[in-house]
């Protein structure tokens, strides 16, 4: 019987998501060689490509057990919605308001154990098997149910697991040695060990380097998209509004300006209230693109601004994509002082500008000084900084890490 590996398996149950850092990952990490995709939703359309790049895709469940799992995650799934709309009331106690949290959590657990199922059958002997989204809690019963050793990169600890999710996870303790949980930055490997003594983990950042630099035809067709003038200055703000990112102190530092800005917004969600109070501004010139971008549209994003702006709240330590986009890309940083590791991470690069996270004031005066003081643009060692590897060398990585799990399995 033939030893030679299979190929690499990536399972993203969110690649039917259109845009984001996690489908970028994907889309690199599948075309550097033999893959096999298993989507359980099906892909967005900006991974149309993904699937005629030789990609082998599998968006339905394979076997009668996937198939059995993954109907009983969206069965847990629409449990979970209309608990969220019937206890989303506060006068329901904590513990009743939890609950649809909990489902949800099971409901994830299903769908990679039915992925891991079909990763399974379709690729017996893959050179690696890795969740690329995983969920943050049942590590070892997505193990457990999916019978296969896998890989899980965690992004971040959210959902804290009540009596019985923490029971059925000590019942499917023995699979937390099938797993190696690996997290994007120290803080959220040091949450997750915290969470869970006996689950291996490994720090590994997630994002990956695909080579290609914004070249200066991009940066001018992304100007000329946006109708901004060659000698204006622009900063890009990109991604949803989520509770960690502070778009309240980059609203309160706009309205402090004293020099013309122009502002492009792109992502979901975003706040339309604040958006209209932005344009009202008299030093900003808005620039919008709602909803979910294509790369394409992205890198015109990019290429139009002088530099990219992360604003989030003190003590958020999970990996920005944004921050890696940056580096990816070719494209000077504003970035607030929140994670003290990423902040010593990019003291002295000459491609960043940093300021006090929460501080309005400090974040008004880089942008002023953005048309006078304009950082470097990345070269071609600023992804080193961050840790950021090639596509080729991650996949190389997550083969080597499952060829040691497997290993050390039997």
């Amino acid at each position: 019987m033939s030893t030679v590996p299979g190929p690499l398996v990536l399972i993203e149950p969110y690649a039917h998501r259109g845009g984001g850092h996690h489908q970028h990952a994907l889309a690199s990490l599948a075309a550097t060689g033999a893959s096999l995709v298993v989507a359980p939703a099906g892909l967005s359309e900006a991974l149309g490509p993904l699937a005629r790049s030789g990609a082998r895709v599998a968006a339905t469940p394979d076997g009668a057990a996937a198939r059995f799992l993954l109907a009983a995650a969206r069965a847990a799934e629409r449990v979970s919605a209309t608990g969220r709309r019937a206890f989303a009331s506060r006068r329901w106690p904590r513990p009743v308001r939890r609950l649809p949290h909990q489902i949800t959590l099971l409901a994830r657990c299903l769908t990679e154990a039915a992925c891991l199922r079909t990763a399974r059958r379709l690729a017996p002997r893959a050179a690696a098997v890795v969740i690329l989204s995983a969920s943050d809690a049942l590590h070892g019963m997505a193990a457990v149910l999916g019978g296969v050793p896998h890989l899980r990169f965690v992004h971040e600890l959210v959902t804290t697991e009540d009596r019985p999710v923490r029971w059925l996870g000590r019942l499917a303790g023995r699979g937390e040695k099938q797993v190696v949980a690996l997290c994007p930055t120290a803080a959220v490997r040091d949450r997750i060990t915290a969470a869970f003594l006996r689950l291996p983990s490994e720090v590994r950042a997630f994002a990956v380097d695909d080579g290609r630099r914004l070249t200066d035809v991009e940066r001018d067709s992304g100007r000329t998209a946006f109708t901004i003038p060659s000698d204006a200055t622009a900063v890009c703000v990109v991604g949803g509004w989520w509770p960690y990112k502070d778009i309240a102190t980059v609203d309160a530092a706009l309205a402090r300006l004293t020099a013309p800005l122009h502002v492009l917004v792109c992502g979901t969600p975003l706040d339309d209230a604040v958006l209209a109070r932005w344009h009202r501004l008299p030093h900003v010139r808005l620039h919008t693109v709602p909803g979910a971008v294509t790369d394409q549209v992205l890198r015109l994003v990019y290429g139009a601004a002088d530099a990219a702006l992360v604003a989030r709240h003190p003590g958020v330590g999970k990996e920005s994509g944004l921050v890696m986009d940056a580096a990816r890309l070719g494209v000077p940083l504003l970035v607030s002082q929140h994670d003290p590791t990423l902040t010593a991470r990019l003291a002295g690069q000459p491609w960043v500008r940093s300021f006090p996270a929460g501080d309005a004031c400090a974040l008004a005066e880089a942008l002023d000084k953005l048309s006078t003081e304009a950082p470097a643009r990345p070269g071609p060692s600023a992804p080193a900084v961050l840790d950021l590897y090639p596509a080729a060398e991650q996949a190389a990585f997550l083969t080597d890490t499952y060829a040691r799990l497997i290993k050390e399995c039997r």
